[in-house]
């Protein structure tokens, strides 16, 4: 005889039936909705221990652990972090300055170095700041590159990464009845940190929260505007960190309009940034 899930139901002692029966019942509700056939099915979750992510609501723990799924993959296939330990500390020792003066300063950020002559710097899920090292050696002074780290930090704080998953995972109908599944939420978040698309107010945001976080911890806030304008002027098509929505010129009237003691504050040193970045001449 086929075993069915109905014929196992009759393998069993009565004691049990009434309670597996309706678990049977609410795995069919759940299975049969079209978002779960694209998906995965609700056996999954409940007979191969699948941990499933619910984006309206996921928690900081959640966050955090898939933020740290996310980065392994990406030391793994995507980027090549910096060996030097002194650039290292010295990118962590000024996220660490900032984060206490964030919106969301309740979970553990991790700063890493990527050995890349590009100037790009992003953020993942979960407290995970990536700043490459062209980024580092276009930036005159700390103040430069702790308003860099500051935004990432924003974006952070306004759980930016979170709601893209969400809107990818729609778009690629992954998303089910139950959530959405540690595998695909894995890979999504790897897309997104690659391609980072950043709307034009999730970039707003990150800006006003960045320069808030930054001036707060005590760093003159012009870095963040004249890093900006440095990028501005370059020649060429301008550097994938800034190549987002809304223009350029637009943030920096933003943010200068937010600004009123542009030169009040440490990092202005520029000298005393070129030793502590000697690695990168």
């Amino acid at each position: 005889m086929e075993t069915t899930p109905f014929n196992l139901i009759k393998l069993i002692g009565k004691r049990w039936r009434y309670g597996l029966l309706s678990l049977l019942v609410a795995t069919g509700l759940v299975v049969g909705t079209p978002q779960v056939a694209q998906g995965f099915s609700f056996f999954d979750v409940l007979f191969r221990g699948v941990q499933v992510f619910q984006l309206s609501n996921m928690s900081d723990e959640q966050e955090v652990k898939l933020g740290k799924q996310i980065n392994q993959q990406l030391i793994e296939n995507e980027i090549t972090l910096s060996r030097d330990g002194q650039l290292n500390a010295y990118v962590d020792r000024i996220g660490q300055r900032i984060v206490p003066h964030s919106d969301r300063r309740n979970i553990p950020y991790t700063f890493q170095v990527v050995q890349d002559d590009s100037i790009n710097a992003f953020a993942t899920m979960g407290g995970f700041v990536y700043i490459n090292t062209g980024l580092m050696a276009t930036a005159e002074n700390e103040s430069e590159l702790a308003s860099v780290i500051a935004h990432e930090i924003g974006h952070i704080s306004g759980r930016h990464a979170v709601q893209q998953m969400k809107q990818r995972a729609i778009a690629q109908g992954l998303l089910s009845a139950a959530g959405l599944d540690e595998s695909n939420a894995v890979q999504i978040g790897v897309e997104l940190a690659v391609s980072r698309p950043n709307s034009r107010e999730d970039e707003l945001e990150a800006d006003q929260k960045g320069l808030d976080s930054l001036t707060k911890a005590g760093y003159a806030p012009i870095g963040m505007v004249t890093f900006m304008e440095k990028l501005q002027q370059q020649g060429g098509s301008p550097p994938s960190f800034l190549s987002t929505h809304p223009a350029t010129g637009d943030r920096i009237t933003a943010l200068k309009a937010q600004i009123n003691n542009p030169t009040q504050g440490d990092g202005l040193n520029a000298q005393v940034y070129q030793r502590r970045t000697q690695a990168l001449r």
